[in-house]
């Protein structure tokens, strides 16, 4: 029978050499703007922030917004938004002036979960927001006795601190994912 048999050659081992000489730098995928740590998420942080306290400003200038459970609710979410964006800015303002990468997984994860929530919480009351904004200016047509342009500016503001939040989620949850 003509079978092939296996055989063992010696393998000498390789030099031992200096490593940090030898061994080229580790190529790591470029960290993109508005993940953690990065220009361009502070920048989405403040954005967050910024049209969440607007949006919790002009809401609470108008007197009668409590009689309203929606537009308390909106009040409610912007303030949880605008504190949790500030304190995710000032973590991204420390991991930019110590030069320090945010891809623990650890972090990224409770960034993605935080964002997740606030976000939602934050759609959700500019939503409600909305329908009563057009209840009472289109359907009741009762916008001269209410404050009806301070209640819509609120809701837009919110709108838009929402789209930025929703983006960080989007970008922290992809880099969980692509891990």
């Amino acid at each position: 029978m003509n079978a092939s048999h296996p055989s063992v050659h010696p393998v000498e081992a390789p030099p031992h050499t200096d490593v940090a000489v030898n061994e080229e730098p580790r190529v790591r995928m470029k960290d993109i703007q508005g993940m953690p740590g990065t220009p361009g998420g502070l920048v989405l942080r403040f954005l967050q922030f910024i049209f969440a306290v607007v949006a919790l400003c002009i809401m609470v200038s108008a007197s009668d917004f409590t009689s309203v459970t929606a537009f308390c609710y909106l009040v409610a979410a912007a303030s949880l938004q605008s504190l949790w964006s500030m304190s995710l800015a000032i973590v991204d303002i420390y991991a930019l002036l110590v030069r320090r990468c945010l891809r623990n997984s650890k972090i990224v994860s409770l960034f993605a979960i935080g964002d997740g929530i606030t976000s939602t919480l934050t759609f959700a009351a500019a939503c409600a927001s909305a329908g009563i904004t057009v209840l009472i200016g289109n359907d009741l047509g009762e916008c001269s006795q209410n404050h009806c342009a301070r209640f819509e500016s609120a809701t837009a503001m919110a709108f838009i601190s929402w789209f930025a939040a929703s983006l960080s989620f989007l970008l922290n949850f992809w880099s969980l994912a692509s891990r």
